[in-house]
């Protein structure tokens, strides 16, 4: 680990539901809280009466300010630190992760079936960094959605057999250990088109699917059930979209954790339809993890 676990705030409900969440991350962790926030954000509340930048940088210093002193109210022995950066969002808190363990935001909700509302920052950060991003939707009283580091509360992830990932495994099973809770493993695959209209549905061999792909998780998994004995692993393979089976998974979960690949394209940023579709759609914190 690098050292601290950041978190950007511009001010917002969401923000500050991803602030009390990454306290909590960094209390697990026993590492710092590095609050940051950048001049050019546009905050969510009405600031045409800040005219100038000084009166913005004001605002800006109250802001960490008073979220701080906040967390150490409800987090004593925590070690906060605050920053203030001129550049843009997404530029200023991209360097910010990219020497962190760990980079928190919040992300916009509307309703239980939309989910997050992952903006232009969000999206250029989770693609300029190869650190963890977790994102986090607030709840209608502004603290995270899901109180995620109850011990009852599940670690989801979302295996690929046939394109295993130890970068995800490792950041999944590490966080279940450190909370103490359960990891649950999902592995799932899309079901065979049939040839022509009619064709008959095989339980024969769906059931033959099914277990070679259950005994194919459960190979993945046993070197990682050795490496992590204290966590308990409940590991599920089924037929179905991938994406909705996580987003199923993770309604109480206390966190999801899905990847990204390093890609180095010239069109923008990008992440999978998996890892999109869970972004938008699942209400417990996700957590993208970069791989390659």
């Amino acid at each position: 680990m690098t050292g601290f676990v950041a978190v950007g705030l511009d001010g917002s409900e969401e923000s500050l539901a991803a602030a009390h969440w990454a306290a909590r991350e960094a209390l697990l962790r026993k590492v710092p809280l590095r609050l940051v926030h950048a001049r050019q954000w546009s905050a969510p509340r009405d600031l045409a009466h800040l005219t100038s930048a000084e009166k913005r940088s004001r605002w800006a210093e109250k802001l960490l300010r008073d979220v701080a002193n906040e967390l150490r109210d409800s987090h004593p022995d925590l070690d906060i630190d605050t920053e203030s950066h001129d550049d843009p969002p997404s530029k200023a808190l991209a360097s910010v992760a990219d020497s962190a363990d760990m980079l928190v935001l919040g992300s916009r909700g509307h309703g239980t079936l939309l989910g997050f509302v992952l903006g232009s920052v969000g999206m250029a950060v989770i693609h300029s960094t190869e650190r963890p991003v977790v994102l986090v939707r607030a709840g209608e009283d502004g603290t995270p959605h899901s109180q995620s580091h109850d011990a009852d509360r599940e670690v989801v992830v979302g295996v690929d057999v046939g394109r295993p990932c130890d970068a995800l495994l490792v950041f999944a099973f590490e966080e279940a250990a450190r909370r103490s809770c359960t990891l649950r493993a999902l592995h799932s695959w899309a079901p065979p088109q049939l040839a022509g209209y009619g064709a008959a549905y095989d339980p024969e061999l769906h059931a033959q699917r099914e277990t070679a792909a259950k005994t194919g998780l459960d190979e993945l998994l046993k070197p990682w059930r050795e490496k992590y004995p204290g966590v308990n692993v409940v590991a599920r393979a089924a037929e179905g979209r991938t994406a909705w089976q996580l987003v199923e998974a993770g309604a109480e979960a206390g966190l999801v954790v899905v990847g990204r690949r390093i890609r180095r394209s010239p069109v923008g940023a990008h992440v999978g339809p998996i890892t999109h579709a869970v972004l938008h759609h699942t209400r417990a914190p996700v957590a993208v993890v970069a791989h390659q």
